[in-house]
Order: structure tokens, then sequence, then C-alpha cells
């Protein structure tokens, strides 16, 4: 996959990694710190963590024995963008679309009483 969108898609397809990115929208985090709140195993983050580096949603560097993580929002620029396209429909409000089937589709009240 060589296409940095496509490489940004991918890696935020997954929501353990998604999760990552929100905890780096506060701060620069341990890699120890980023695992904490996770039931799977340092070896397992530390793959969801290369999956983002390669797209380039984050950075990571060390800092004395500690590999430290930050968010490069930049990076995500480019799927933002493409995503804005779409933003010019409006939502499907559903319940407002089925009160309308309901009344486009109810019998028509005509007041009379249906002959013999």
């Amino acid at each position: 996959m060589s296409d940095p969108l496509d490489r940004a898609f991918a890696a935020l397809a997954d929501p353990t990694r998604r999760a990552i990115l929100s905890m780096l929208l506060e701060d620069d985090m341990a890699v120890t710190d980023v695992a904490a709140p996770f039931d799977i195993s340092l070896a397992a983050i530390s793959k969801h963590l290369g999956v983002l580096a390669s797209a380039g949603l984050i950075s990571q560097e060390r800092r004395g024995r500690v590999k430290w993580c930050r968010l490069e929002p930049e990076a995500l620029r480019a799927a933002s963008v493409w995503m804005q396209a779409f933003g010019q429909f409006e939502p499907v409000d559903l319940d407002a679309f089925e009160r309308f089937l309901a009344t486009e589709l109810a019998p028509a009240d005509t007041g009379e009483e249906a002959g013999p």
C-alpha cells in the first residue's frame, strides 16, 4: 500500500488504533501508558503503534529508556479533506422519513363510507 490515504484509512479501520489516536489527542504518551487501558499484550500494542507510525499518523521517539508516541495531526489532513467532500449531503432523519411514508401510504380518508 503506497498511497498515504490508503495507509491512513487502513490504520483507522481498527478500533484499537482509533482509541490510541484519541488518547494521543490529549498529550504525548509513553508506550507503556498507551498499553495500560487495553487488555492485550504490549507486543500487540507495539504492532498497532507500528501501523499508525507507518501511516504517518503518529511519530515515536526514544527519550532515555522510554519510547514516546506523539499524534501527527497533519497526517490526517488528507483523509479529512477527502471525507469533507461527502459533507455536502444532508444526514437522513429516518424517523421523519418513516412519518412521511406513513402519511403518504395511509389510506385516504375521504369522509365517505364505503358503499355496498
